[in-house]
């Protein structure tokens, strides 16, 4: 069965679940508090139900489940599902951390959830766990592609600690750009696209399949997360896309890609960075508001035209990488 027929599968279930999910939200009283920091008119999605990434986090599961059964009723062989099958380990990893930390702030009304500290040192275990086994036993070895080059490098004994360093950054960073409706959906649909696209002229049929899947949920849970929204995928789902697009480039050895085609990940966690550290030292803010995306809701975009604008950027920079990278 064509690729494509999976992702659609996986967006059909995705729309199926998002209709029986959210009422359960809704009575259950799942609800978002809005934190005071942001803008002021955030307030109005106080009570939005959260912890939605359970939807498109069942649809993958769900899709990837049936075409294991049907390949393998069919003899037909997938590649090297066990790359896959260790990416969705690691994403259903940090999706756990991601519920723990909802379900703290949901049912004990805890605003901030776990602390920072609890926090790191679970995303720390799951990266270590994953980079050991796949310097150990991954079809990629310690290997990894360097950008506009055809040049592989061996890492050694430093692709551990760089792996870790890169899954930490980016989960971290997907989860600061889920600030607005339908932006992390949105830039994970084109940044997934880009690694399909990658993976199909790699040879490498898992990491594609895995890639339309992901692909197809998003588009899915988008028609429930686009402003305004009726869910909130929450660090459920933010930190299992984290852990998903972040394992795609490490088994299609393009973990240096992130940088690129995640500029928009990369630019909500630096603006975080530039602020404190700029009013730390001089007392004066860079940006009206961080992460950067509350900076342009300040200066008065609408938040369908920031999304827009950075899928916009993101389209761009995947084009580049693709045909230059």
């Amino acid at each position: 069965m064509n690729y494509l027929i999976w992702g659609v599968i996986a967006l059909v279930l995705s729309v199926l679940f998002g209709i029986f999910i959210i009422p359960m939200l809704r009575r259950l009283k799942f609800g978002q508090e809005i934190r005071e920091e942001g803008p002021a008119w955030h307030a109005s999605k106080s009570g939005t139900p959260t912890m939605g990434g359970i939807i498109f986090i069942l649809s993958i599961i769900v899709t990837l489940v049936a075409m294991f059964v049907w390949t393998a009723s069919d003899g037909i062989s997938m590649g090297n599902t066990g790359d896959l099958v260790l990416v969705i380990l690691l994403s259903l990893a940090f999706g756990a951390i991601g519920f723990i930390d909802d379900y703290i702030k949901v049912v004990k009304k805890r605003n901030l959830g776990l602390t920072a500290a609890q926090k790191f040192s679970l995303q720390f275990v799951a990266a270590l766990i994953f980079a050991t086994v796949v310097a150990i036993g991954g079809s990629t070895g310690t290997v990894i592609d360097l950008p506009f080059t055809s040049v592989d490098f061996d890492l050694s004994w430093f692709y551990i600690p760089f792996v870790i360093f890169v899954m930490l950054a980016t989960v971290n960073s997907v989860n600061l750009t889920d600030g607005l409706d339908g932006l992390a959906t949105s830039i994970t649909i084109v940044i997934s696209i880009f690694y399909m696209l990658i993976s199909t002229s790699m040879g490498n049929h898992a990491m594609s399949l895995l890639a339309v899947v992901l692909c197809g949920s998003l588009v899915g849970f988008l028609l429930f997360n686009w402003k305004p929204a009726k869910v909130f995928m929450g660090d459920t789902g933010s930190l299992f896309l984290g852990g998903a697009v972040c394992g795609l480039a490490i088994m299609l050895k393009q973990p240096i890609t992130l940088l690129i085609v995640g500029f928009v990940y990369v630019m909500e966690t630096l603006s975080v960075i530039m602020q404190v550290t700029s009013y730390k030292l001089t007392g004066k803010r860079i940006f009206k508001m961080s992460p950067i995306h509350h900076h342009f809701e300040m200066c008065g975009w609408s938040e369908v035209t920031i999304v827009c604008v950075f899928s916009a950027v993101t389209v761009l920079l995947c084009a580049l990488m693709y045909y230059f990278g």
